[in-house]
């Protein structure tokens, strides 16, 4: 059966998988630790992707990122290409380190965003790597620490993924640490990595209840979120193939539009997507969203990918302007 082409867009929200070829390690030791992150880094940096949680394990790692202007591919080939080339060189070894395909599952944002960050910090815990919860708080192989202050990495938007959970930093990081604590006892988690079903409903419970209506479902293993979502990316997938050309022409034209605003209001645009909230940048986003939907007809999801924000931030903020 031919595989299922990727689900991508600039701006879209992924949980990437990368394994390693026969379950074998990616990293040795910390110095191949080190060198991954750097290379994690720079690939965010040249190519605008935005990194929100990560969990580096021996044979594997997990991502939560949000596309850069030209998708995920180029960030996936910098990051996997040149780790995997220098990885060899250091052990003296040929041919493949990684699994062929990379895994990237596409998130519905409101629904998972705060579950996945939990679920990916966790898997040091859940792989022995860490006694507890005291010792993940200073883990420095994964995006927990980062989040708590004390492993800050700068290619890693703490700033919002910590908007989730409360308005000042120390309280959002005490809400963070509190809902990590919470998923401790939920262990591994199918329904956010397994297929079809399973991840579509959110878990086998709610996919023996849907079995037992006899209710159709929509399903696709290359997305986590509710039927409706799924239905909604199978839809824009289909629309963004069959109008390729005019989707680049809006991107083009969103990308002046974004740049010609943030160098009048003296920010760049990766400030922008990082989800920032400095007043400049919080009024710039608000200016651009109402251009980006009513002057370039872009959707609430396609200015939302360019802006950092989820869809519903869009609809608030011209909510908000049409209200005032």
């Amino acid at each position: 059966m031919p595989r299922q082409a990727r689900l991508d867009a600039p701006g879209t929200l992924h949980h990437v998988i990368v394994r390693g070829i026969e379950r074998g390690r990616i990293v040795a030791d910390d110095r191949d630790r080190g060198a991954f992150l750097t290379r994690l880094g720079a690939a965010a940096a040249a190519t605008g992707t935005v990194l929100y949680a990560w969990a580096l394990l021996p044979n594997h790692a997990h991502l939560l990122l949000r596309s850069g202007p030209r998708g995920l591919p180029p960030f996936m080939r910098r990051l996997l290409t040149g780790y995997a080339g220098d990885f060899n060189r250091r052990h003296k070894r040929h041919g493949h380190l990684f699994q062929n395909r990379y895994k990237s599952i596409v998130v519905e944002e409101d629904a998972y965003f705060r579950e996945l960050v939990r679920y990916l910090h966790l898997n040091p815990l859940r792989a022995k790597l860490v006694r507890d919860l005291p010792a993940l708080d200073r883990y420095p192989w994964c995006g927990h620490a980062g989040l708590l202050g004390r492993r800050p990495a700068p290619w890693q938007n703490c700033q919002a993924v910590l908007a989730w959970f409360g308005r000042s930093a120390p309280a959002a990081r005490r809400a963070y640490r509190g809902y990590v604590k919470a998923g401790l006892p939920q262990g591994r988690r199918p329904e956010l990595v397994g297929g079809g079903l399973i991840r579509s409903l959110g878990g086998w419970a709610e996919v023996r209840a849907v079995r037992q209506r006899k209710a159709p479902v929509l399903a696709d293993t290359r997305i986590l979120g509710t039927g409706a979502f799924v239905e909604q990316m199978l839809q824009a997938g289909g629309a963004r193939l069959r109008a390729q050309r005019g989707w680049t022409q809006r991107l083009q034209a969103a990308q002046t539009w974004i740049g010609r605003h943030c160098r009048r209001a003296g920010i760049t645009p990766e400030e922008l997507r990082r989800g920032g909230r400095r007043q400049p940048v919080a009024t710039v986003r608000a200016e651009l969203a109402v251009g980006l939907v009513t002057e370039l007809g872009l959707s609430f999801a396609e200015a939302a990918r360019h802006l950092g924000i989820s869809t519903s931030g869009v609809a608030k903020i011209l909510r908000r302007r049409k209200e005032g």
